[in-house]
């Protein structure tokens, strides 16, 4: 092999790799640009206040949050300091579910963390409260449920249990484990 061949051959050597670290690097932009681009939100809204009215014009949920951002690339929506508004089909009082987060899926699922409470508007009603780490609510049947721990208030009793599933519409409730009932002295 001559000095020119090698050179030539040592020259090519070269200019293939280098070729393959700045595709790869390019790559590497690319990735990182498409993850940065689905964690940036499409839109944001502060003191967010929406009614929610089904296919009959009837009125079905009321949202109010702090603050709202949407990641349509992800089809999910994170609230800050979420208030839902709930109106059941049999019912004239509304229930009220707020928690200091929540994500709001595609599926119309909601997922609630942090001091989630579930409060009945109906002064008669057996249950008042229902306190909990997180909920799950959807927005098509208005089926609550959880697997965590709860804390249910009814108007002369405590009941600590975990796991749970609440229909709204029935108001008919299933708690999976019963931990302890706690009745108050009148």
């Amino acid at each position: 092999m001559t000095r020119l061949t090698g050179f030539a051959v040592s020259f090519f050597i070269i200019a293939i790799a280098s070729y393959g670290v700045v595709e790869w690097l390019q790559a590497q932009t690319k990735t990182e640009q498409v993850i940065t681009d689905a964690m940036t939100p499409d839109f944001i809204a502060e003191s967010l206040n929406s009614d929610i009215y089904n296919a009959s014009g009837d009125l079905t949920y009321i949202i109010n949050a702090q603050r709202m951002e949407h990641y349509s690339a992800l089809s999910v929506t994170h609230f800050e300091f979420p208030k839902y508004t709930l109106y059941t089909k049999n019912s004239e009082t509304p229930w009220k579910l707020n928690a200091n987060e929540g994500t709001l899926y595609s599926n119309n699922r909601v997922r609630l963390e942090n001091r989630v409470t579930l409060t009945a508007t109906d002064q008669s009603s057996l249950i008042q409260k229902i306190h909990g780490r997180y909920l799950e609510l959807d927005l098509n049947t208005n089926i609550i449920s959880t697997e965590q721990t709860i804390m249910i208030e009814g108007k002369d009793f405590t009941i600590y249990g975990s796991g749970l599933i609440v229909d709204l519409n029935t108001k008919q409730m299933t708690l999976t484990e019963h931990v302890q009932t706690i009745f108050k002295s009148i």
